[in-house]
């Protein structure tokens, strides 16, 4: 018999599902018991008392605008990649560097993947363990695993957390993103069934407490979606006057050499490194050609598998430069302020009503978008800026 409480809203008050809360939950009990072996103890203390938290955002519920909260989405490039920040964070992260020497020698041999890139996700995720995500886990998941705009996504992910609770990990411990990831290093539930690693060799791979763990979990993920050791995230670079940032995204993939041979230099006059010639890059623009632009390696696409954002991936990517003993990035980002969603989403929709190659109208601006808006504004002599604006808006607008 189902433990929730009483006096959920109704079916009626939320279109877009099926069944009210209580019942949805209560359906997932045989998939649970049966798929991720939950017992029935476990499943209804997890459940008991739980209500929906309809202050996530991308729930999709009847009269309620949707809210986008990740920062990779929402703040301008110049200040999600702010400076001041990512030096403080380096400062720590070549301290812990020192501290965890011995750990990430192995791990770096084991997993081929670069302290300074292990250290830099675990910077960007959780500031060192310093940030404690604020949600309980349970709560999270069921509400978007019920309403939410990725619901079929976060349906598994539920059960994975009911999993981990029948494991022994106590629900204190599993405080979460409003997404639903956990730990030092944000690992979603399905994900600590794939990519963990138990460094201490304690049976147990301790994602919450221990900074070893964490850390070899991260390099295990990153190898599992391709990671290539020796080979750098990415390298700034300076467009040739006869290229542009409408160049960008990886369907224009190209060797290294191939784009040297059409005049793409790295910043500074930087030489090249030996044995790269022959890699794969595309090019990279993730303010248009208001700030940096990088060609970017197959390790920059295994960060994106971590979190699914070209911002994320150059914070890490950057941050573990100055791990290293990098610098700032040589070209400054201009101010173009937040990414307004209706503009984006304005633009998206102009831009597959001409027929550009736009399959998704979401509202974020990723490579994609931003190469078929240089594309258009080149073809349009405008000028190209690889930038979703109202001059855009305007200029698409069959009015």
């Amino acid at each position: 018999m189902s433990t929730l409480a009483a006096g959920f809203p109704s079916r009626d008050t939320h279109a877009e599902t099926s069944l009210p809360f209580e019942e949805f939950i209560e359906s997932l009990w045989p998939e649970a018991r049966d798929k991720f072996g939950v017992s029935r103890a476990t499943f209804d203390t997890a459940i008991k008392g739980l209500k929906p938290d309809l202050s996530l955002p991308d729930l999709a519920v009847e009269g309620q605008t949707r809210q986008v909260r990740q920062a990779e989405f929402t703040r301008a490039p110049s200040e999600y990649l702010d400076s001041a920040y990512l030096g403080r964070l380096s400062s720590t992260g070549r301290g812990l560097a020192n501290k965890y020497k011995a750990q990430l020698d192995q791990i770096e041999s084991r997993f081929g993947v670069e302290r300074a890139i292990v250290l830099a996700i675990f910077g960007r995720e959780t500031a060192f363990g310093a940030y404690t995500p604020p949600h309980d886990a349970i709560r999270v998941l069921a509400t978007q695993a019920w309403t939410g705009r990725r619901k079929e996504r976060f349906h598994d992910e539920f059960l994975y957390a009911l999993k981990l609770l029948e494991q022994g990990v106590p629900r204190a411990k599993m405080r979460a993103s409003w997404a639903g990831a956990m730990g030092l290093t944000q690992f979603l539930p399905s994900e600590f069934f794939s990519h963990t690693h138990d460094f201490g060799g304690d049976g147990y791979a301790d994602l919450f407490d221990s900074v070893p763990d964490a850390l070899a979990s991260a390099a295990r993920q990153l190898k599992n979606h391709g990671w290539i050791r020796d080979l750098e995230w990415g390298y700034e670079i300076v467009i040739p006057q006869t290229a542009d940032c409408a160049m960008e995204g990886p369907d224009g993939a190209r060797t290294f050499q191939e784009w040297i041979g059409l005049g793409f230099r790295r910043v500074g006059g930087r030489p090249w490194p030996d044995g790269i010639a022959n890699s794969q890059a595309y090019l990279m623009s993730p303010a248009g050609a208001h700030g940096p632009s990088f060609l970017v390696t197959d390790n920059f696409k295994a960060i994106r598998e971590y979190n699914t954002s070209d911002l994320y991936a150059t914070f890490v990517g950057n941050l573990a430069d100055r791990i290293r003993g990098g610098g700032n990035f040589a070209t400054p980002w201009r101010p173009i302020g937040p990414q307004k969603t209706a503009i984006i989403r304005a633009v998206q929709e102009g831009l597959k009503a001409r027929g550009h190659p736009i399959t998704v109208i979401d509202g974020f601006i990723g490579s994609n978008t931003r190469r078929e808006a240089g594309q258009f504004q080149r073809s349009n002599g405008m000028t190209v800026d690889c930038w979703p604006s109202e001059t855009l808006v305007r200029k698409l607008s069959p009015n």
